[in-house]
């Protein structure tokens, strides 16, 4: 795929997250786009928003459930940037008119207070390098007209990232077992799902592995003081305004959001 068409790509989806609009799949256009190409289209959609000054805070493990990975019909995991104008704290209200199509997603976020450069980076050195782990909600949305996506359209759109919120307690991750914590997801007050961490990959420290070494193959680093959020525990839900959500993770806590 020529850089031009790369560079319009992105500029694409940059202009949909802008104007809060949906765009036909990329990959019924393209049907011969390659992993390898989206994620050049991704780097040129985040390139225009670091231009537009927004800073990389983190990265984030997509589509690591079985649940998620059966509800998009992908069948791998990916990876996206977290940008300083995705956070919201703890039960803060999110505007629904700001995001496109959103749906809500409990996961166990990792604040890294060493840096991590795979390849060859173990489970142990992951638990070596997390400050902390704690509860979150990563609000996904999708420049992607109806969630019609494929792995590419996901990759392209980076990671069909939305914005995030983090829990008010931060856990020492080698204290708890995150493969077996369990997760309970409300909606407005009635348990919709429940999980645990194996849903990520067996593992959220599975799954921080493999963005430690995928990523680390392509030269880019998780770096100390980031957050990466280690993947969904469950089914993602539609948000609509009026909506309150809330994550309970077992030995973490819990986080909170509301949408107006």
């Amino acid at each position: 795929m020529e850089k031009t068409l790369i560079n319009a790509l992105g500029d694409e989806l940059y202009q949909a997250l802008t104007t809060r609009a949906t765009i036909e799949p990329l990959t019924n256009r393209y049907a011969d786009m390659t992993i390898e190409n989206a994620y050049h289209i991704q780097q040129r959609m985040i390139e225009r928003r670091i231009q537009a000054g927004e800073k990389i805070i983190g990265k984030k493990i997509g589509v690591t459930s079985a649940a998620v990975m059966n509800m998009l019909g992908v069948y791998q995991p990916d990876f996206g940037y977290m940008l300083d104008g995705m956070i919201y704290n703890e039960g803060e209200s999110i505007d629904i008119a700001s995001l496109i199509q959103p749906k809500a997603e409990g996961e166990i976020a990792f604040v890294l207070k060493k840096d991590l450069m795979g390849p060859g980076i173990s489970n142990a050195d992951v638990l070596a390098a997390t400050e902390c782990v704690m509860p979150c909600f990563e609000i996904v949305d999708s420049r992607i007209r109806d969630w019609k996506i494929k792995i590419c359209d996901t990759v392209a759109d980076n990671a069909s990232c939305g914005v995030f919120v983090l829990g008010d307690q931060a856990v020492d991750p080698r204290k708890v077992d995150l493969s077996l914590c369990g997760m309970v997801l409300e909606k407005n007050g009635e348990i919709i799902a429940t999980g645990a961490g194996a849903a990520a990959l067996g593992s959220p420290v599975n799954a921080m592995t493999w963005l430690a070494n995928t990523m680390g193959r392509l030269g880019i680093p998780l770096k100390a003081g980031e957050v990466i959020l280690s993947g969904a525990l469950a089914a993602m839900f539609p948000a609509k305004a009026g909506d309150n959500f809330r994550v309970s993770i077992g030995g973490l806590g819990s986080c909170s959001v509301r949408f107006n």
